[in-house]
Protein backbone atom coordinates (compact mmCIF):
# COMPACT_ATOMS: atom_id res chain seq x y z
CA UNK A 1 0.00 0.00 0.00
CA UNK A 2 1.35 3.48 -0.77
CA UNK A 3 1.67 6.35 1.81
CA UNK A 4 1.55 8.77 -1.24
CA UNK A 5 4.35 10.49 0.43
CA UNK A 6 6.91 12.08 -2.04
CA UNK A 7 10.59 11.42 -1.23
CA UNK A 8 12.64 14.17 -0.33
CA UNK A 9 15.49 14.95 -2.77
CA UNK A 10 18.90 15.95 -2.25
CA UNK A 11 19.67 19.58 -3.39
CA UNK A 12 22.11 18.21 -6.11
CA UNK A 13 19.45 15.69 -7.07
CA UNK A 14 16.80 18.67 -7.32
CA UNK A 15 19.22 20.67 -9.28
CA UNK A 16 19.40 17.72 -12.05
CA UNK A 17 15.72 16.95 -12.24
CA UNK A 18 14.74 20.67 -12.84
CA UNK A 19 17.88 21.01 -15.29
CA UNK A 20 16.10 17.47 -16.87
CA UNK A 21 13.05 19.16 -16.58
CA UNK A 22 13.90 22.56 -18.07
CA UNK A 23 15.24 20.40 -21.29
CA UNK A 24 12.43 18.61 -22.06
CA UNK A 25 10.33 21.44 -22.55
CA UNK A 26 12.86 23.36 -24.16
CA UNK A 27 12.94 20.04 -26.73
CA UNK A 28 9.33 21.34 -28.01
CA UNK A 29 9.51 25.59 -27.49
CA UNK A 30 12.53 28.04 -27.41
CA UNK A 31 13.44 28.22 -24.06
CA UNK A 32 12.30 31.99 -23.83
CA UNK A 33 8.71 30.84 -24.33
CA UNK A 34 8.74 28.52 -21.16
CA UNK A 35 8.40 30.11 -17.88
CA UNK A 36 9.41 29.05 -14.44
CA UNK A 37 5.57 28.44 -13.64
CA UNK A 38 5.51 25.72 -15.99
CA UNK A 39 9.31 24.03 -15.44
CA UNK A 40 7.84 24.50 -11.10
CA UNK A 41 4.37 22.70 -12.34
CA UNK A 42 6.32 19.86 -14.45
CA UNK A 43 8.68 19.20 -12.07
CA UNK A 44 5.72 18.92 -9.38
CA UNK A 45 6.89 21.66 -6.82
CA UNK A 46 6.09 25.30 -6.11
CA UNK A 47 7.59 28.03 -8.10
CA UNK A 48 9.41 29.65 -4.93
CA UNK A 49 11.16 26.26 -4.78
CA UNK A 50 12.24 26.93 -8.15
CA UNK A 51 14.01 29.95 -7.10
CA UNK A 52 15.84 28.45 -3.95
CA UNK A 53 17.84 26.31 -6.41
CA UNK A 54 17.99 28.45 -9.33
CA UNK A 55 18.30 32.50 -8.40
CA UNK A 56 16.46 32.99 -11.52
CA UNK A 57 15.47 31.52 -15.39
CA UNK A 58 18.55 32.36 -16.88
CA UNK A 59 20.39 30.52 -14.36
CA UNK A 60 18.30 27.46 -15.18
CA UNK A 61 18.62 27.99 -19.01
CA UNK A 62 22.27 28.23 -18.79
CA UNK A 63 22.62 25.06 -16.31
CA UNK A 64 20.33 22.99 -18.94
CA UNK A 65 22.30 24.28 -22.01
CA UNK A 66 25.09 23.41 -20.66
CA UNK A 67 24.08 19.82 -19.84
CA UNK A 68 22.83 20.09 -23.57
CA UNK A 69 26.10 20.82 -24.84
CA UNK A 70 27.95 18.35 -23.12
CA UNK A 71 25.72 15.67 -24.56
CA UNK A 72 26.09 17.11 -27.91
CA UNK A 73 30.32 17.50 -27.69
CA UNK A 74 30.12 13.04 -26.66
CA UNK A 75 28.16 12.51 -30.24
CA UNK A 76 31.05 13.33 -32.11
CA UNK A 77 33.30 10.64 -30.04
CA UNK A 78 33.81 7.73 -32.02
CA UNK A 79 35.43 4.67 -32.25
CA UNK A 80 38.93 4.33 -34.92
CA UNK A 81 36.87 1.61 -36.90
CA UNK A 82 36.12 1.50 -40.44
CA UNK A 83 36.57 3.88 -43.36
CA UNK A 84 36.69 7.49 -42.55
CA UNK A 85 33.49 8.75 -44.53
CA UNK A 86 31.74 5.96 -42.65
CA UNK A 87 33.00 7.31 -38.95
CA UNK A 88 31.69 10.57 -40.33
CA UNK A 89 28.18 9.52 -41.57
CA UNK A 90 27.64 7.72 -37.92
CA UNK A 91 29.15 11.44 -36.13
CA UNK A 92 26.32 13.15 -38.17
CA UNK A 93 23.98 10.61 -37.57
CA UNK A 94 23.90 11.08 -33.96
CA UNK A 95 24.50 14.98 -34.51
CA UNK A 96 21.27 15.44 -36.28
CA UNK A 97 19.42 12.98 -34.11
CA UNK A 98 20.17 15.31 -31.23
CA UNK A 99 19.04 18.29 -33.39
CA UNK A 100 15.70 16.44 -34.44
CA UNK A 101 15.11 15.98 -30.69
CA UNK A 102 16.15 19.31 -29.01
CA UNK A 103 15.01 21.63 -31.78
CA UNK A 104 14.10 24.22 -30.03
CA UNK A 105 17.07 24.17 -27.83
CA UNK A 106 19.27 23.51 -30.09
CA UNK A 107 18.12 26.59 -31.86
CA UNK A 108 18.68 28.57 -29.13
CA UNK A 109 22.15 27.06 -28.16
CA UNK A 110 23.77 27.73 -31.35
CA UNK A 111 22.23 31.24 -31.76
CA UNK A 112 23.91 32.33 -28.32
CA UNK A 113 21.81 32.35 -25.64
CA UNK A 114 18.23 33.96 -24.54
CA UNK A 115 16.68 37.08 -25.47
CA UNK A 116 16.50 38.03 -21.80
CA UNK A 117 20.28 39.08 -21.35
CA UNK A 118 24.05 38.52 -22.08
CA UNK A 119 25.15 34.75 -20.67
CA UNK A 120 28.14 32.46 -21.18
CA UNK A 121 26.69 30.15 -23.53
CA UNK A 122 28.87 31.69 -26.42
CA UNK A 123 31.73 29.87 -24.88
CA UNK A 124 29.69 26.54 -24.47
CA UNK A 125 28.70 26.93 -28.21
CA UNK A 126 32.80 27.47 -28.57
CA UNK A 127 33.32 24.10 -26.23
CA UNK A 128 31.18 22.11 -28.65
CA UNK A 129 33.26 23.16 -31.99
CA UNK A 130 36.47 22.80 -30.26
CA UNK A 131 35.18 19.21 -29.15
CA UNK A 132 34.05 18.53 -32.77
CA UNK A 133 37.01 19.54 -34.23
CA UNK A 134 39.89 17.64 -32.28
CA UNK A 135 37.57 14.82 -33.13
CA UNK A 136 37.75 14.96 -36.35
CA UNK A 137 41.58 15.76 -36.69
CA UNK A 138 42.49 12.53 -34.42
CA UNK A 139 40.20 10.69 -37.16
CA UNK A 140 42.45 12.24 -39.79
CA UNK A 141 45.62 11.19 -37.67
CA UNK A 142 46.88 14.96 -37.84
CA UNK A 143 47.91 16.27 -34.53
CA UNK A 144 49.07 19.67 -35.96
CA UNK A 145 47.00 20.47 -38.82
CA UNK A 146 48.64 22.76 -41.84
CA UNK A 147 46.24 26.30 -42.17
CA UNK A 148 44.02 24.42 -45.24
CA UNK A 149 43.01 21.71 -43.33
CA UNK A 150 42.00 23.50 -40.17
CA UNK A 151 40.15 25.53 -42.74
CA UNK A 152 38.25 22.67 -44.12
CA UNK A 153 37.43 21.62 -41.10
CA UNK A 154 36.12 24.36 -38.90
CA UNK A 155 34.10 25.45 -42.29
CA UNK A 156 32.89 21.98 -42.31
CA UNK A 157 31.52 22.29 -38.75
CA UNK A 158 29.80 25.88 -39.19
CA UNK A 159 28.00 24.30 -42.44
CA UNK A 160 26.53 21.42 -40.51
CA UNK A 161 25.65 24.00 -37.55
CA UNK A 162 23.86 26.03 -40.32
CA UNK A 163 22.89 22.96 -42.65
CA UNK A 164 20.91 21.64 -39.18
CA UNK A 165 19.17 25.45 -37.86
CA UNK A 166 17.66 25.76 -41.49
CA UNK A 167 16.74 21.78 -41.99
CA UNK A 168 14.83 22.37 -38.62
CA UNK A 169 12.66 25.01 -40.29
CA UNK A 170 10.68 22.57 -42.32
CA UNK A 171 12.54 19.31 -42.07
CA UNK A 172 11.96 19.58 -45.86
CA UNK A 173 14.72 16.80 -46.59
CA UNK A 174 14.89 13.47 -45.11
CA UNK A 175 17.21 13.32 -42.25
CA UNK A 176 18.98 10.45 -43.71
CA UNK A 177 19.47 11.95 -46.90
CA UNK A 178 21.03 15.31 -45.24
CA UNK A 179 23.16 12.71 -43.04
CA UNK A 180 25.06 11.78 -46.03
CA UNK A 181 25.16 14.92 -47.49
CA UNK A 182 27.01 16.85 -44.93
CA UNK A 183 29.51 13.84 -45.29
CA UNK A 184 29.82 14.54 -49.10
CA UNK A 185 30.13 18.33 -48.27
CA UNK A 186 33.09 17.47 -46.18
CA UNK A 187 34.83 15.77 -48.94
CA UNK A 188 33.68 18.18 -50.87
CA UNK A 189 35.67 21.19 -48.93
CA UNK A 190 38.81 18.82 -48.94
CA UNK A 191 38.70 18.44 -52.59
CA UNK A 192 38.64 21.89 -53.24
CA UNK A 193 41.27 22.61 -50.74
CA UNK A 194 43.39 19.60 -52.60
CA UNK A 195 42.87 21.20 -56.12
CA UNK A 196 45.03 24.39 -54.26
CA UNK A 197 47.42 22.70 -51.69
CA UNK A 198 49.80 19.36 -52.86
CA UNK A 199 50.21 18.55 -48.80
CA UNK A 200 46.10 18.32 -48.52
CA UNK A 201 45.90 16.76 -52.11
CA UNK A 202 48.02 13.85 -50.69
CA UNK A 203 45.72 13.87 -47.38
CA UNK A 204 42.71 13.35 -49.84
CA UNK A 205 44.43 10.47 -51.47
CA UNK A 206 45.43 8.44 -48.24
CA UNK A 207 41.79 8.97 -47.25
CA UNK A 208 40.25 7.81 -50.41
CA UNK A 209 42.64 5.50 -50.83
CA UNK A 210 41.05 3.20 -47.75
CA UNK A 211 37.33 3.82 -48.97
CA UNK A 212 35.64 1.22 -50.15
CA UNK A 213 33.21 0.82 -52.94
CA UNK A 214 29.53 1.41 -51.65
CA UNK A 215 31.33 3.81 -48.07
CA UNK A 216 30.15 7.78 -48.26
CA UNK A 217 33.09 9.03 -50.13
CA UNK A 218 33.02 6.04 -52.44
CA UNK A 219 29.31 6.96 -53.48
CA UNK A 220 29.89 10.52 -54.06
CA UNK A 221 32.66 9.88 -56.64
CA UNK A 222 30.29 7.64 -58.52
CA UNK A 223 27.67 10.31 -57.82
CA UNK A 224 29.90 13.19 -59.50
CA UNK A 225 31.22 10.82 -62.19
CA UNK A 226 27.86 10.40 -63.66
CA UNK A 227 27.55 13.86 -63.78
CA UNK A 228 30.57 14.37 -66.16
CA UNK A 229 29.49 13.76 -70.03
Amino acid sequence: MTTGVRRRMGVEERRQQLIGVALDLFSHRSPDDVSIDEIASAAGISRPLVYHYFPGKLSLYEAALRRAADDLAERFVEPHEGPLGTRLLRVTGRFLSFVDEHGPGFSALMRGGPAAGPSSTNALIDSVRQAAYVQILTHLGVTDPPARLELVVRSWISLAESTALIWLEGRRIPRAELERQLVHDFAALAAVSAAYDEEMAELLRTLLAGEPAGSPFADLLDRLAALVP
